[in-house]
Formats: C-alpha cells, sequence, structure tokens
C-alpha cells in the first residue's frame, strides 16, 4: 500500500488562502480609493511580502514533509479550523503620494487592484484545475478576516509600515 496516497494535497488549501487574501487587498484598496477625501486618511494595504514568505514556507514544508504548516508572522497569524487574520499596514509610499500627488496616488491603487485581480485570477485558474469545480460553487470553509474587523479591536491603532 502506498502510504504517501494517504497524505492529503494541500496545494487546494493555499489556493483558497491565496482566493481570501486577494480579496481582503481589494477590499483595503478600495477603502484607500474611497477614502481618500476623509480628513486626516491613511491609505493601507495588506502585508504582501509577507504573506508570500508565509506562503513559500508552508509549500517548502509540504514539500519536505508532506504537510502544510503556516507559521504566524507579525501582521499574519493563523487559528484553529484554517481561520487567519491579517493586520493591515499603512502604506507610506501610498500616503506620501497622496499627500504630493493625487493623480499619481489614484494610479498606484489602480494599479495594486490590477495586480491584485491577476492574482486573483491565476488562483481561481489553478483551483479550478486542481480541483475540477469552479471556486465560486465550493463551500468556503476558511475564515480569513483584517484585523480591526471586530468592532473590540480598532486597526487604526494597529498599524506597521508597508515593506
Amino acid at each position: 500500500m502506498d502510504l504517501l496516497s494517504l497524505i492529503p494535497d494541500n496545494i487546494a488549501e493555499v489556493l483558497t488562502g491565496i482566493l481570501r487574501f486577494t480579496e481582503l487587498r481589494r477590499r483595503l484598496l478600495h477603502a484607500n480609493i474611497h477614502g481618500v477625501d476623509v480628513p486626516g486618511f491613511v491609505p493601507q494595504d495588506v502585508p504582501v511580502r509577507e504573506f508570500a514568505e508565509v506562503l513559500n514556507d508552508a509549500l517548502a514544508e509540504h514539500l519536505r514533509n508532506r504537510r502544510l504548516l503556516f507559521r504566524d508572522t507579525a501582521n499574519i497569524t493563523f487559528g484553529p479550523n484554517s481561520s487567519t487574520r491579517i493586520r493591515p499596514v499603512v502604506d507610506e509610499h501610498a500616503f506620501a503620494l497622496l499627500r504630493k500627488n493625487r493623480d499619481e496616488y489614484m494610479e498606484l491603487q489602480v494599479s495594486k487592484l490590477l495586480e491584485n485581480a491577476l492574482n486573483r485570477k491565476v488562483a481561481m485558474e489553478l483551483l479550478t484545475q486542481k480541483c475540477g469545480v469552479c471556486p465560486s460553487t465550493l463551500e468556503w470553509n476558511v475564515d480569513m478576516t483584517l484585523a480591526g474587523d471586530s468592532p473590540v479591536e480598532s486597526s487604526s491603532t494597529h498599524f506597521d509600515k508597508a515593506e
């Protein structure tokens, strides 16, 4: 009996995580565009590089030991039942652009939205190829939220700087 065939392939879980991450990022980038006229507004982003490193480490672990192991970072924490909390970070570059040139700021936000949409589309296509179904028909059983989505925690007091 091939014992490796009993070990689940966790790539679908990684792709689902990417889809959820890109949805959270889309929400933040939309807020960055809509909040441009709000006095004292500070643009935020999700820690993209940090998330990519978490995924790289998890995939390396999967290749070495046939298990998926996500490790917490300063802005990303993993909880029970595949839940994840992402703490938004201040986007210093966008903030400087907003103060200097609003048009360039808006171009940056749109560029980030387009990049994010492409990442989402690639992850969705890979998941479709992997599972044979459209991700929209899958049951989403993974919980990923932005830190600060709950009324108890205010993300405006929990900023780090974007890398």
